[in-house]
């Protein structure tokens, strides 16, 4: 199960990952089994939730995990031209059928503090895969989340469309693009290859250009379309015959050639872009002068879009058009209002608020690029050494040992917090009482009787591969149940209310019992 993308080798990674590698297998401990949790320790966006993603890519990387001949010859003659010959071969035999990991399945909500991965292997192999895997989990959730916060902001029944392509940060950040705004809860991409390789939905359908292209009616090289029962006929003639009866005669001629000549090579998906010139007192004119037309032949057209000015405005004018003219001919069919241009969750949030008639959305830029928030930030950091519980006194966010997660469900059905327990707990039964305490603050706690309660972490890897992975819609549609289920001032755009991580009171006591055994006893005198 190779990686997506070739460069994703166990030399995409740091220098300062192999110079570890080299001064533990130097010192001999390279094999002190040890135990890494990857997490983050801020939600992004100015939100309150996270959605965890990346799962496969670490998967298909762990599994192809090897130091090729090239790598080791590169490495011999570069950056450890002085290391001793014995560790290279030990570097070339490395494989990671030692190691056992346990994630979060694929599109669970998540917050800080919470194990997304763990790692527990031996210590030099374990540091080698630190910044690969934060590179396939970062980038991932944080689009992925962006993605399931503009579903929110236009609810479950408007089409989100993903436009990023050309924007995106390089081929690789468009194809991770497109599949995790998929998973975050769009429902198409633009991108071909995403489509191909994954299964995505692909839309799209033409730009200003195309309509450019045709500046006059002589332009037209063919007006004919072949009606569903494979007659001929001459659509310019029916455009022209509807805008006379219509009264729309000022509308620009090579606008209508352009729908015109896509409408004969695409009759049953027929989208226009009609703000090449003048929207409402051109393009959604021709546009119906083309679609009439069709409908007249028993074809279905689609609808419009629009890439620019008053969305709101301009969506309920053409609206109301097409209700008039959809009337007087006796149509019955709806017409999609499709609305792209530099749309960001603000937009779509103001968009909500002024009402519209907007059906979808072509969203691009701030989408794939996530320019609220650049990065996420998770970190890969050491929770256990030789089977002692470790934990990082600065900042305190690395819980220790290896911890179990679970989900308490309350009666209405919403999860109330989750809840971390050290691995030898016992687990939490429903309808018993639970203290569930603040990490770190004395003072925050209280008990819960969960109605239900959900195991959060699984093992995925324990030498091999040991689960079925989800497919990608399959991923999907758990995010958007997940966003249905939690209390929505959780996942409300403007101060949420956060969501508790909490503790067990045996883990809280371990917690503040290394915290006072590692603390530096400062002397004065």
């Amino acid at each position: 199960m190779n990686p997506y993308n070739p460069m994703v080798t166990p030399m995409l990674t740091d220098l300062y990952q192999i110079t570890m590698a080299y001064g533990y297998w130097k010192n001999g401990i390279q094999d002190l089994e040890v135990v890494f949790d990857v997490f983050f320790r801020k939600n992004p966006f100015g939100g309150e939730f996270t959605v965890f993603a990346g799962l496969e890519d670490i998967l298909r990387f762990i599994s192809e995990f090897r130091f090729t001949d090239e790598d080791i010859a590169y490495l011999r003659t570069g950056a450890l031209h002085n290391a001793e010959p014995e560790f290279f071969e030990w570097l070339k035999n490395l494989d990671c059928s030692c190691l056992r990991i346990t994630s979060l399945a694929e599109g669970t909500l998540t917050f800080p503090k919470m194990p997304l991965v763990r790692i527990e292997g031996p210590l030099a192999l374990s540091q080698l895969l630190e910044t690969t895997i934060l590179n396939l989990v970062n980038y991932a959730s944080l689009v992925a989340t962006n993605a399931a916060r503009y579903r929110l902001a236009v609810g479950s029944n408007k089409i989100l469309m993903e436009f990023g392509l050309r924007r995106a940060q390089g081929p690789d950040g468009a194809f991770s693009a497109s599949r995790y705004c998929y998973l975050g809860g769009f429902n198409s991409t633009s991108n071909v290859l995403a489509g191909k390789l994954l299964g995505i939905p692909i839309s799209g359908t033409h730009a200003h250009s195309f309509i450019s292209a045709f500046p006059n009616l002589e332009s037209l090289e063919s007006p004919y379309i072949t009606t569903p029962d494979g007659e001929k006929h001459n659509l310019l003639e029916s455009a022209l015959k509807i805008r006379t009866e219509m009264g729309w005669t000022n509308t620009h001629l090579g606008e209508l050639a352009g729908f015109i000549a896509y409408a004969c090579s695409f009759p049953d998906n027929f989208l226009g872009l009609i703000d090449t010139y003048d929207a409402l007192n051109s393009g959604v004119l021709n546009y119906l002068c083309v679609a009439i037309s069709l409908a007249d032949l028993g074809y279905k057209p689609i609808g419009i879009r629009i890439d620019s000015g008053d969305l709101a405005y301009q969506s309920k004018e053409i609206r109301k058009i097409f209700q008039e003219t959809i009337k007087k001919y006796n149509k019955n069919f709806h017409l999609q209002i499709v609305a792209s241009n530099d749309i960001n969750e603000e937009t779509l949030l103001s968009l909500e608020q002024q009402g519209n008639e907007i059906d979808a959305f072509g969203i691009g830029t701030h989408l794939v690029t996530c320019q609220r928030q650049p990065a996420l930030g998770a970190v890969y950091k050491l929770v256990e050494i030789n089977h002692k519980d470790k934990m990082k006194e600065k900042n305190k966010t690395a819980l220790p040992g290896k911890k179990k997660a679970y989900r308490l469900i309350g009666k209405s059905g919403c999860p109330l917090l989750d809840i971390l327990l050290n691995e030898n707990e016992e687990e939490p039964k429903i309808g018993a009482r639970i203290l569930c305490r603040h990490p770190f603050s004395n003072s925050h706690k209280v008990y819960v009787i969960p109605s239900e309660i959900v195991s959060l972490h699984s093992v995925v890897w324990d030498g091999k591969q040991t689960i079925e992975l989800p497919t990608l819609s399959e991923s999907r549609e758990f995010v958007l149940h997940q966003l249905q289920t939690f209390r929505p001032d959780h996942l409300r755009p403007l101060n949420p209310t956060p969501y508790r991580m909490s503790v067990s009171e045996f883990l809280y006591n371990l917690i503040h019992d290394i915290s006072i055994d590692e603390q530096p006893i400062v002397e004065l005198s």
